[in-house]
């Protein structure tokens, strides 16, 4: 297996993964979304900081804390992130996949439109499309709810913004969620201590549920992991493009194992979303075909 095929092969077990997560958080639905993203942080900081002590990184971690501005940076990150995990955890456990996987296939419509608000860039023309048709797409869908699709965007949001200023931060990812963790993990164990004295806590209640609490850190941390080995072997393009297999497989699980519904303009919105999402994958091949002419010549 070369270089390019094994990169394939760790994109697609990340992809998949957080594609069937909402199989495995639904699976523990007997804990509150509370709980579960409480056992989430604090199962993940455990994993992060044994592989980075695996990995010989600790002391570069360590560094990066005392640095002031990373301090402040990725305390923000660790409330984006924290809050993007708790709208998704919580749509879950309350059987809306769908919405929540629109959230992720709105993701990058996201990150073009803070990329141009924020980082001061300029919108190609098959990028202005894909936004346009996808503000239609979004308001067949606010038609179809009554409202907003609040989850979705909220997912959209959170991790636009997260994605905005980690692009700032030269942080390895496993390191900047190692770090991340640690912020959430006073008020995280203050929650769960108050749950077991309070005896609402589902973690020792029963040996699948506490196996199913205990391993969440390996579920958020093996496939960050997969994804880190992807993005050092495949071009930024390939690598774009699959990102649309995780709401892909977010949104079968919703229909198909959920059995959610979805009526004819719940279904007009995702097709406008899709067809907004062929436009930007487009410009992703187009720019970068360019890029790799513009490597090969210099």
């Amino acid at each position: 297996m070369n270089k390019y095929q094994s990169g394939l092969f760790y994109g697609l077990f990340a992809y998949i993964i957080w594609g069937a997560l909402p199989i495995y958080w639904g699976w523990m639905r007997a804990a509150s979304a509370w709980e579960i993203i409480a056992h989430r942080a604090i199962w993940s900081l455990v994993v992060c900081w044994f592989a980075l002590a695996f990995r010989n990184q600790l002391k570069s971690a360590v560094t990066i804390l005392r640095t002031p501005r990373m301090f402040f940076l990725l305390a923000l990150t660790a409330g984006l992130v924290a809050g993007n995990w708790a709208i998704y955890i919580w749509s879950v456990t309350v059987d809306r996949i769908v919405e929540s996987s629109l959230g992720y296939y709105i993701t990058p419509l996201m990150n073009v439109a803070f990329g141009v608000i924020i980082l001061r860039e300029r919108m190609r023309v098959l990028q202005w499309i894909a936004v346009a048709i996808a503000a239609i797409g979004v308001g067949a869908l606010t038609y179809d709810y009554g409202q907003l699709p609040l989850i979705a965007l909220g997912l959209a949001c959170t991790w636009g913004m997260y994605s905005v200023i980690k692009k700032k931060l030269d942080v390895d990812p496993l390191t900047g969620l190692a770090i991340e963790t640690i912020f959430a993990a006073i008020p995280t164990l203050i929650f769960l201590v108050n749950l077991e004295f309070e005896g609402r806590a589902q973690f020792g209640s029963g040996l699948w549920i506490s196996i199913g609490l205990a391993t969440a850190g390996l579920a958020t941390v093996l496939p960050l992991l997969a994804f880190n080995n992807a993005a050092v072997s495949l071009p930024l393009t390939t690598l774009g493009l699959m990102q649309y297999i995780t709401p892909t497989v977010m949104f079968l699980v919703g229909v198909f194992i959920n059995h959610e519904e979805m009526s004819g303009s719940r279904w007009i919105g995702f097709l406008t979303i899709w067809l907004a999402l062929s436009f930007l994958a487009t410009d992703m091949v187009r720019s970068g075909r360019s890029g790799d002419k513009s490597i090969t010549h210099s």
